[in-house]
């Protein structure tokens, strides 16, 4: 093995990860996204609730280190030369913080899938353990880490649209408009695992997320109509929330699983007193960039306007599309940034920004503010973090 090798090698950040079995659609994901930039290997894992599926599940990937649960897995890995350095969580809520606080203790860094937890509670608690913890903590709301998301952030912080007046945020699909009995719908409209919000937790805090990081501004209230349209549904799978951001700002976020004809139409739209700008999920490489009085533009990622923000989460070419995995593959690919730095005891980028237990924080009292709002008959709430 050439001295290149060895260095690449030994430079990739050792992964394990707690659910995500087989049968696990976003565990595919994440695993897809930490290789993408050959920044990780995964070599542990505890994938499943039962062991036995544990273990057919890590025979199937390849893994040599196969554990029944979390706790055993943190335990042992902390005590190899060879362990882990990071976890990836990709389980329902219920179990992020039980499962996070394990590794956290440990110094062992978390890298967990959206929403932070199931209840505001528990996001306090998660947010302590962080802080008295030596690891890094990052949350993947990969919607941040698409190149013209970033470059929209970048425009409006350089006063491109001037001051921020609307934010319009949607996320609306369609596959839970009837009763649905399979692993991915049965968690997710169970309170229990999900938490008191059902789509609010699972895409309106994806909604919410991006509305704050792309304008830069902070909500201090919010007024919200929840319904479960689905008979006999105990969580909600609608909702329409007004916003007020500090500094004047309004913003309009409607998030649905019940929206028939979309599939991931996740859009925002922002606008300034000099001009307004609009990306769309489905179609991620554009963003349209109107200044006041003029004709709109189309931006494409890594064409004529596109910035250095942009550029530097982009692989290819212009035309050639990016999306989805890309925009995880950047979360973990800036996530083993700060950890090689944190290993290496030097200063990170400041290009370097992922989503912190601090967003996942906030996006859990987003929910618990939006179910709280909806009981009162879309009374104001105020956000308190």
């Amino acid at each position: 093995m050439g001295s290149a090798a060895v260095k690449k090698q030994s430079q990739r950040i050792r992964l394990g990860m707690v659910g995500g079995g087989s049968d696990a659609f976003i565990g595919g994901v994440h695993r897809i996204a930490a290789r993408m930039d050959d920044r990780f290997e995964l070599v542990a894992g505890a994938l499943s609730s039962t062991p036995e599926r544990s273990r057919k599940s890590g025979e199937e990937l390849g893994l040599s280190r196969i554990y029944d649960d979390y706790t055993k897995m943190a335990q042992r890995e902390v005590r190899r030369k060879d362990g882990i350095e990071a976890v990836s969580i990709v389980t329902p809520n219920h179990v992020h913080y039980l499962a996070a606080r394990e590794f956290l203790k440990r110094g062992i860094h978390v890298i967990c899938d959206k929403p932070l937890t199931s209840t505001l509670a528990d996001a306090k608690k998660l947010v302590k353990a962080t802080e008295t913890s030596e690891a890094l903590f990052i949350l993947t709301h990969n919607y941040t880490a698409y190149p013209m998301v970033r470059q929209a952030r970048e425009m409006i912080s350089s006063g491109d649209i001037g001051s921020v007046r609307v934010v319009q945020v949607e996320y609306p699909q369609d596959w839970l408009s009837i009763e649905q009995d399979f692993k991915q719908a049965n968690w997710r409209t169970d309170p229990e695992r999900s938490g008191a919000g059902g789509c609010t937790g699972d895409i309106g805090t994806h909604a919410y997320n991006l509305a704050c990081f792309v304008s830069g501004l902070t909500v201090n209230s919010l007024a919200a109509d929840i319904q479960a349209f689905v008979p006999g549904r105990q969580v909600d799978d609608n909702a329409h929330v007004m916003l007020r951001f500090n500094g004047g700002a309004r913003g309009m976020l409607w998030s649905s699983q019940v929206a028939v004809g979309n599939e991931n139409a996740l859009r925002i739209r922002v606008y300034g007193d000099k001009g307004g700008l609009e990306w769309a999920q489905e179609d991620p490489n554009y963003l349209w960039f109107t200044p006041f009085g003029e004709p709109k533009r189309l931006i494409t990622r890594n064409g004529a306007g596109a910035g250095n923000a942009a550029a530097r989460l982009s692989r290819v070419p212009p035309g050639h599309p990016e999306g989805y995995l890309e925009g995880f593959a950047n979360i973990y690919t800036e996530a083993a940034e700060a950890i090689i730095a944190a290993r290496t005891g030097t200063a990170v980028s400041s290009e370097v920004m992922y989503p912190t237990v601090h967003d996942g924080l906030k996006g859990v009292e987003f929910v618990a503010a939006c179910v709280k709002s909806s009981a009162r008959d879309a009374a104001w709430v105020k956000l308190e973090l």
